[in-house]
């Protein structure tokens, strides 16, 4: 199959390592990067649609009609934020987006980048984890085709060469060879990260919410 893919979050390192994936596979034709801002990015495949406010997508829904994979890495810390604030720029926000896109496309496959440690019952102490659980839940929930899947990396060793890498992630490459070794159900690289979302478009995966031990497998295969 042909992938016409939606990359969301293609300024931050998630999604910048996505789309440097998809412009590297032949089998993914078509990448609509949907920003805030620019991402500064050239490429026959690409087309970017700026949007300010991604809580009401109504004014630019018809252009996100014709895909069947969006790969959403939009995504925000919730330090110094209240639950209600957090809330709505990491759950309300994600469910508009795919509940809009589901409108225009029926059969897409919906990639959600969550976070190892999230609680899926909801009930947990840390407020980022619960509000996490209860998106990934409500995205599980909706009739998307290609089915949605919640993946949940935990650190992830970036992609040499991409800009949008934090200064912290920079500063602890070193130690990624040791990480992977004693910690390796939480340490992947974003390549792996990136491929296996591909690979889930193109063939599924028996489980919907994917750890990093599954991430890694699915980004192993052929």
């Amino acid at each position: 199959m042909k992938i016409r893919a939606i990359v969301t979050g293609a300024t931050g390192m998630v999604g910048e390592g996505v789309l440097h994936e998809c412009l590297s596979l032949p089998d993914v034709e078509q990448v609509l990067v949907l920003t805030r801002k620019p991402t500064g990015v050239k490429h026959a495949k690409v087309r970017e649609l700026l949007h300010a406010n991604f809580h009401d997508l109504s004014t630019i829904e018809t252009q996100l009609a014709g895909y069947n994979a969006c790969f959403f890495c939009l995504g925000t810390s919730s330090v110094g934020m209240s639950e209600a604030d957090y809330t709505r720029v990491t759950h309300d926000l994600t469910l508009h987006v795919a509940e809009t896109l589901l409108r225009q496309n029926a059969g897409l496959t919906f990639c959600y980048v969550s976070g190892d440690g999230t609680d899926g019952t909801e009930q947990g102490r840390q407020m980022w984890a619960r509000v996490k659980g209860r998106t990934e839940n409500e995205l599980l929930r909706l009739p998307f085709g290609g089915g949605a899947y919640m993946f949940r990396p935990g650190y992830m060793h970036p992609t040499p060469g991409l800009r949008n890498v934090p200064r912290w992630a920079s500063a602890v490459t070193w130690l990624y060879p040791v990480l992977r070794r004693v910690l390796p159900k939480h340490v992947s690289t974003l390549r792996e990260q990136a491929l296996a979302m591909i690979n889930v478009v193109r063939r599924g995966y028996p489980k919907r919410v994917l750890e990093v031990p599954d991430i890694v497998a699915l980004a192993r295969q052929a």
